[in-house]
């Protein structure tokens, strides 16, 4: 199976860092870029829901457009065994033209 064609620039492209103190919540941001013609509808999904709080988790980009995600870590007792255990991965799919808002495109379905 080919590889698909990422749609949106990340940035970081690959790894989020979060600095402590973990006592408290930890935030990083995760900028999507549609450097596409078209609107893009994202979604992001992590492998630990309970630890991450991701603000918006979806939406539409128009052409052009950034977005900026704020990925909030929860506090929790440092392990640095979990270490880069956790991942994250941003769902995309060009908007149909008919669209406007994500949540009526999902309810549709």
């Amino acid at each position: 199976m080919s590889k698909l064609e990422q749609i949106l620039i990340l940035e970081p492209s690959n790894d989020l860092r979060f600095r402590g103190p973990f006592t408290d919540v930890v935030t990083t941001n995760l900028k999507l870029r549609n450097p596409s013609d078209r609107r893009v509808c994202f979604k992001v999904k992590t492998t630990a829901p309970r630890r991450y709080c991701v603000r918006p988790n979806s939406g539409i980009i128009d052409p052009g457009a950034t977005v900026t995600i704020s990925v909030m870590l929860q506090p929790f007792d440092y392990d640095p065994n979990e270490k880069s255990k956790h991942k994250f991965m941003v769902q995309t799919i060009f908007a149909p033209s008919s669209v406007s808002d994500l949540e009526a495109m999902v309810s549709s379905q």
